[in-house]
């Protein structure tokens, strides 16, 4: 089904300080299930199809790519959609572009407060779960599985795998880069620019592949997730000026920051093919960029 309403992936070629750089606009393989999040949601989707289930449901903050990608896939292929929400204090408050566009959708949406939020991987917390809600087919944080790693693996293209040396992507829970990592070659470096703060998803990432061709930097994280800085928010005004394709301040904004300076400094070489993926995303992005 999801084969049916992909966009082909256009590349965009930019350079920076000499330094030649494809993008993957993800961005563009589908309006609304954009992104990474088209590659997470397909194996997961047909997965509750093919057994049965008519309901979904999953977790994700304020401004979650993933809550607004699958109430809209959700709709579209005939599921209904509960997302759990962290965040108690949001319920009362106006929604953002993000949850209003879930909730246009058809998601319901379930605010709960963070510590409990906290809970959402602890056995207990899902037993639960399940058994308040036996008839949906349940979708980890950022869609990420060993079936949304299965989806992210197809990301790369036999042409990637041979025409560059280094990946880079913006990392939230793991599942995209781990797909990647596992299609990639293994002469491939990939690099993942971390919207959190931490280490803790090297940790996590070691879990989901054996490969080690890969390291995370959370140095361009600009305070935590979903946090930024003026630096950041000048950065994406003069980029996207400069290379006209859009960028948003969650996720691939701060991944092209940390490029972009990792390559003022003279870190590649300047025969380095790199090969950059828009994970999408566009429907955070600040309305004051």
């Amino acid at each position: 089904m999801f084969e049916q309403i992909a966009q082909s992936i256009p590349y965009q070629y930019i350079s920076i300080d000499g330094i030649n750089i494809s993008i993957k606009r993800l961005d563009l393989v589908h309006p609304h299930i954009s992104g990474n999040k088209f590659f997470k949601l397909k194996y997961n989707l047909l997965a509750a199809r093919q057994q049965g289930y008519k309901k979904l449901l999953t977790f994700g903050g304020a401004y979650s790519n993933h809550i607004a990608a699958t109430a809209y896939a959700a709709q579209l292929f005939g599921f209904e959609s509960l997302g759990i929400i962290r965040g108690e204090e949001l319920a009362s408050k106006p929604l953002n572009t993000t949850l209003n566009t879930a909730q246009q959708f058809g998601m319901q949406l379930q605010f709960v407060t963070r510590e409990a939020y906290r809970q959402k991987q602890s056995p207990t917390y899902l037993a639960q779960l399940q058994q308040d809600y036996p008839d949906y087919y349940m979708i980890p944080e950022g869609g990420t599985n060993p079936l949304a790693i299965q989806g992210c693996s197809e990301i790369l293209s036999d042409t990637d795998r041979e025409n560059y040396d280094l990946i880079c992507c913006a990392v939230g829970t793991g599942g995209t880069i781990a797909g990647l990592i596992e299609a990639s070659h293994s002469q491939q470096h990939l690099l993942g620019f971390s919207t959190l703060k931490g280490d803790f998803l090297s940790r996590e990432l070691e879990q989901l592949t054996e490969k080690r061709n890969w390291q995370i930097t959370d140095q361009y994280c600009c305070g935590g997730y979903a946090k930024t800085t003026p630096e950041l928010l000048q950065f994406i005004r003069t980029f996207e000026q400069q290379y006209d394709f859009p960028l948003e301040q969650i996720y691939t904004g701060k991944m092209l920051l940390g490029l972009t300076d990792l390559i003022q400094q003279g870190t590649f070489p300047k025969d380095h093919r790199i090969l950059v993926i828009h994970s999408g995303g566009l429907q955070a992005r600040l309305a004051t960029l």
